[in-house]
């Protein structure tokens, strides 16, 4: 199995890297892909190395697709490419993550119409007004879409991934 994170600089560091590392840990092969390959550096000073250019990205060739917060996601809401595959994510009904200020990227996808989801309490409205039923939860699961608020709610989150990639380090 596949997944695929796609961030950007000024990403949250732990909305990154908690996932990248239990995912591993889970057996999963993970990418991560940004605007252009290399480093991009979190808020707290983390490095994580993009070894994929988004323009590369098959989505096709994964099995889930992770979208950590921070400030990454207003950058890749502008990426066509960051959008097209939220949306092909979505309309295959693959299992998509997405955490904090993650969600803003299935906003502009135009995805989110009446899923249930959450998010960064900032951005509540703008999930709202893109349609979306939002319920101010650790973790709400729609179907195959996870969603979380904040770094306190990580545990939340990754049990639910993992249970719907159907646990896969059992």
């Amino acid at each position: 199995m596949k997944a695929l994170i796609i961030s950007a600089d000024n990403f949250e560091d732990s909305e990154l890297l908690f996932p990248f590392y239990r995912l591993q840990e889970a057996g999963l092969t993970v990418d991560v892909a940004s605007i252009s390959q290399g480093k991009i550096h979190g808020k707290h000073g983390y490095e994580v190395v993009a070894d994929k250019a988004l323009q590369e990205i098959d989505p096709g060739a994964y099995d889930l697709l992770v979208l950590p917060g921070g400030k990454a996601p207003a950058a890749l809401r502008e990426e066509a490419a960051a959008v097209a595959i939220a949306q092909d994510f979505m309309r295959k009904d693959k299992p998509v993550a997405a955490i904090c200020h993650g969600p803003q990227i299935l906003i502009s996808a135009g995805v989110l119409t009446d899923r249930r989801a959450t998010c960064a309490p900032s951005v509540a409205e703008e999930l709202k007004q893109a349609g979306a039923l939002y319920q101010d939860e650790e973790v709400v699961v729609d179907g195959k879409l996870v969603t979380s608020r904040h770094p306190p709610d990580l545990p939340a989150f990754m049990r639910e991934m993992l249970r719907l990639m159907g646990n896969p380090s059992r």
